[in-house]
């Protein structure tokens, strides 16, 4: 018993002498200059969304942070409704009906659905409500996305990607080709100032 209660002792007073830099109530460890959803890369996308009719109606921001890719939607002249929104993999929203935009961005060939079990696309997003009075906004964390333009997940690779919002809602397990209808607004992701 006596042994046990001197091996105790030895041990805590290890851990006090490798902690004995640091003053009572005080702590040793590095503080973290960053927030918890804020990253160090100065990287920033936007997408400015745009109506069939070329009226600005909404604001895509990108930035990266531990979460993945912190996506920040802010609409303000849209249908009222719950619509599908997904990053599209063509860098291109020709009006009116953006088709140019392509097909879902999905550089791992995965399937359509954030709850499906081989999915998501990368693109995929959740869907947004817009109020009566035509605002609406959506905070989605992308762990499948990048800001680096030189990664194949990156909203910012090869010749570019676009958000478009849909008219209908996406059930999240339909195929992505007609599960949210006509596509009602769109915005090319570019790197903000720059």
């Amino acid at each position: 018993m006596l042994r046990r209660t001197l091996v105790t002792l030895a041990i805590m007073g290890l851990v006090a002498t490798a902690c004995g830099g640091a003053q009572a109530g005080r702590s040793s460890a590095t503080a973290n200059p960053y927030p918890y959803d804020e990253s160090p890369t100065s990287v920033i996308a936007q997408a400015a969304l745009q109506d069939g009719a070329g009226k600005i109606v909404g604001l895509v921001s990108f930035s990266e942070n531990r979460l993945g890719v912190k996506v920040d939607v802010k609409i303000n002249g849209l249908p009222a409704g719950t619509h599908g929104i997904h990053i599209h993999a063509a860098g291109k929203c020709d009006p009116p009906e953006f088709t140019t935009a392509g097909g879902h961005f999905n550089p791992a060939s995965k399937k359509h659905g954030l709850s499906v079990p081989d999915g998501p696309h990368a693109g995929d997003l959740p869907n947004l409500e817009v109020a009566a009075d035509g605002k609406g906004s959506l905070l989605h964390y992308g762990p499948h996305l990048s800001l680096n333009p030189a990664a194949s997940n990156g909203v910012l690779f090869g010749a570019g990607t676009a958000v478009v919002v849909h008219a209908k809602a996406d059930d999240g397990k339909t195929d992505p080709s007609g599960d949210s209808g006509a596509r009602i607004a769109c915005g090319v992701v570019k790197r903000a100032g720059g």
